[in-house]
């Protein structure tokens, strides 16, 4: 029901930019753009609020953000730094109510659903919110706010006005805000998904809010119609109250570090051993693989690989892997995958069986080798994660320094407390 739902969808305006704002202040109204490696071609992740008016984005190349703001700082990523920044919001969110649920490093929802006898003025809590989050987090940070019956509306109502926004979508004024937009101004939306509602003669987001949900079923030969249909109309149909579907390890490739080809096997290795720390933080074996990369010609391999027993260990990811692209090698008579050419790496993790799920007898000491595994990584965080390491992760580079990026932050709460026998 509409009159039972209210969400507030919290959006930290440019975060990571504004972080290093706030901790040095001669980087205040002057344009900022970070950056993984700020390096000439190295690629902006966080344009600050000043480098945007210039036209510069996320994902762009530094060379190209340079020729339009000739007066860019460019800024090397500092990821404890966010995090430290994005607890404390995090922490005054969590003292109005429990139903805070982080969906990125920068965003986050807040379901007053059931307090609304307690906050019956969202637009003064909200106001509250920016307030605290200045004084008692930083007060260069800002925020856009959006409130509405579901999480999608909220999340819309935060992107129309930046920075520093505080928009509402409800009944009374839903039509004339979508009225004002395009199909891929709405979140979740570009141009595949728009083609497909245009061919069925939805062109706009009021023809989209009014079009039936078997409509957009047969429109986009798909469930996911029937979750546009309940989004515009006040239904609820984003927040995830469940754990993890997939993790993903993935990351960007530096002109300067894919010269060398044992960097490039040391990123895939690393790669798999994130995977493992994480899917031993949340007690879980994968029975699916899928990796990717991409060159710098814009070609990419990919696959996926369903593991014949469920996996957890980075090294038999990475045996897998490796098996795989032999195979391909083999098949197609092509050159080495793992080369001098490649700008990103991924793998991806999914089907999870948990832990204690297993049958233990079809598995050789497994129940050894998880409780190997959860002590060391009790070990790590307790005194560092460069500080216990296997052979497989010893290596001069510095390929996985330590990054962050805009997905999931459920690690960021994990503590692994796992009794040891």
């Amino acid at each position: 029901m509409v009159g039972d739902s209210l969400i507030l969808f919290i959006d930290m305006n440019s975060f990571f930019a504004t972080c290093e704002q706030q901790v040095n202040y001669y980087l205040r109204n002057r344009p900022v753009a970070v950056c993984v490696y700020p390096g000439k071609y190295g690629c902006v992740i966080a344009p600050s609020i000043e480098a945007k008016k210039f036209g510069l984005k996320t994902g762009m190349r530094l060379n190209d953000a340079v020729k339009l703001c000739p007066d860019l700082i460019p800024l090397e990523t500092h990821p404890p730094r966010y995090r430290e920044f994005h607890i404390g919001i995090m922490k005054i969110l969590r003292s109005y109510c429990e139903e805070v649920y982080p969906k990125s490093i920068d965003e986050a929802i807040v379901d007053l659903s059931t307090y609304r006898h307690v906050y019956k003025d969202p637009l003064k809590l909200a106001r509250e919110i920016k307030q605290r989050i200045r004084k008692e987090v930083g007060d260069y940070l800002q925020c856009s706010i959006g409130i509405a019956p579901n999480a999608f509306l909220a999340k819309l109502a935060s992107d129309l006005q930046k920075p520093d926004g505080l928009v509402t979508i409800f009944p009374e004024n839903i039509d004339e805000v979508l009225s004002k937009l395009q199909l891929t101004d709405l979140p979740g939306i570009a141009g595949g998904l728009s083609a497909q509602l245009i061919k069925a003669g939805i062109k706009t987001p009021l023809e989209l809010r009014y079009a039936s949900a078997d409509k957009l079923r047969a429109a986009l030969k798909s469930v996911v119609g029937i979750y546009w249909h309940q989004r515009l109309n006040f239904m609820e149909a984003d927040i995830d109250f469940h754990e993890y579907k997939t993790m993903q390890a993935m990351r960007q490739v530096s002109a300067s570090q894919r010269q060398n080809v044992q960097t490039m096997e040391n990123l895939l290795v690393s790669l798999c051993m994130m995977l493992e720390k994480r899917m031993v933080g949340q007690g879980v074996y994968a029975k699916d693989i899928t990796v990717f990369i991409n060159y710098e010609d814009n070609k990419v391999w990919s696959d996926r690989i369903h593991a014949g027993s469920p996996v957890q260990e980075g090294t038999k990811i990475l045996d897998l892997i490796k098996a795989r692209m032999k195979k391909f090698r083999e098949t197609h008579h092509s050159d080495a995958l793992i080369n001098t050419h490649i700008s990103a790496m991924g793998v991806t993790v999914s089907k999870f069986v948990p832990a204690d799920a297993l049958v233990l007898d079809l598995f050789e000491d497994t129940v050894k080798q998880d409780k190997l595994r959860q002590t060391v990584y009790n070990l790590k965080d307790k005194f560092g994660y460069d500080k216990l390491l296997k052979a497989i992760e010893l290596s001069d580079d510095n390929i996985m320094s330590d990054v962050i990026g805009f997905g999931s932050v459920k690690d960021m709460y994990y503590k692994s407390t796992p009794s040891v026998v």
